[in-house]
């Protein structure tokens, strides 16, 4: 499996950018240190983990604690040892997308299609950032959408876009 793994941090100074190889660790708490070493004085970092053009992994950061996770498909834990290392205490569902729609009609978020991914986690956890749960789940569900489309568009919508956009080209 091809795996890109990009941590961007925010500091008082703005956002920064840095790509992660995660192939040697073992686990999750491994990441974890790696994610805070990326950047040691970030009050936020988020990790963005991308497979092969199917799966997409976030695992967030608060003050170097906290750790919250959340993937566009349970399936990523099953096929790949980073995505079972990332995701392999992750129990709880995310809120389905039914769940969502119940609670608000706006069909501006609304999927394409309806997605046979099974997201587990937590799909609020950048919901403080601009970047609601029921958005986040719709950018995973709809059709056309690759995982680096998805963490594009989360990028621009949390302030650092043009960090990860400058990643990409390196």
């Amino acid at each position: 499996m091809s795996i890109f793994a990009a941590a961007v941090g925010r500091t008082k100074s703005g956002w920064t950018a840095s790509e992660l190889d995660l192939g040697g660790l073992a686990d999750i708490d491994e990441v974890v240190d790696a994610l805070r070493d990326a950047e040691p004085d970030a009050d936020l970092a988020v990790l963005f983990v991308e497979s092969d053009d199917e799966y997409l992994a976030i695992l967030r950061l608060d003050e170097g604690e906290d750790l919250r996770v959340f993937s566009s498909d349970s399936a990523f834990a099953e096929e790949s040892r980073v995505g079972s290392v990332l995701l392999g205490e992750v129990e709880t569902p995310a809120l389905g997308l039914d769940d969502l729609n119940a609670r608000d009609d706006d069909d501006e978020d609304r999927p394409a299609a309806t997605p046979d991914a099974d997201p587990i986690g937590d799909a609020e956890l950048l919901g403080d950032l601009g970047v609601s749960a029921k958005r986040l789940l719709a950018l995973c569900g709809m059709d056309g959408m690759l995982p680096s489309d998805v963490t594009a568009e989360i990028c621009q919508k949390i302030g650092c876009g043009d960090e990860m956009e400058e990643l990409r080209e390196a």
